[in-house]
């Protein structure tokens, strides 16, 4: 297993855990996780909430869009960074709007999305034709 796949299960598994930790803020997934036993959490909420979670979904951006370069998949490449890119924008450009939770729901439900798919089928690079 390569450092980008494990840097992007990593960065999207940590996302999750850091917004189970936030019951104020996400309802559905601090339910969750307090099922979990993870309700321990809630003490380190701001800090997961404003420093851990931006960081990891720009972890996740940043590998994904590493491996949709390396990859030149695009419908995978899409899939990959659209996640990230609706969590910040959920987190950092549109947290005042009341439909910014429904945006970072869809973003970490695409987080894992393509996790799990990375694993159930792995991408191969573009090979080049062989040449008689």
């Amino acid at each position: 297993m390569s450092v980008t796949h494990v840097l992007d299960k990593t960065s999207s598994f940590g996302a999750l855990v850091a917004a189970m930790s936030c019951a104020g803020c996400f309802p559905a997934l601090g339910s969750l996780g307090a099922a979990l036993g993870l309700g321990f959490l809630g003490q380190y909420e701001g800090f997961l909430f404003r420093k851990l979670l931006p960081g990891l979904a720009v972890l996740a951006l940043l590998v994904n869009a590493w491996a949709w370069y390396r990859h030149r998949q695009f419908p995978r490449g899409l899939l990959s960074v659209a996640g990230p890119i609706a969590v910040l924008a959920a987190l950092l450009a549109f947290w005042s709007h009341d439909w910014s939770i429904y945006l970072f729901y869809v973003g970490i439900a695409l987080m894992l999305v393509a996790s799990i798919l990375d694993l159930l089928r792995p991408v191969r690079a573009v090979q080049c034709p062989a040449s008689n």
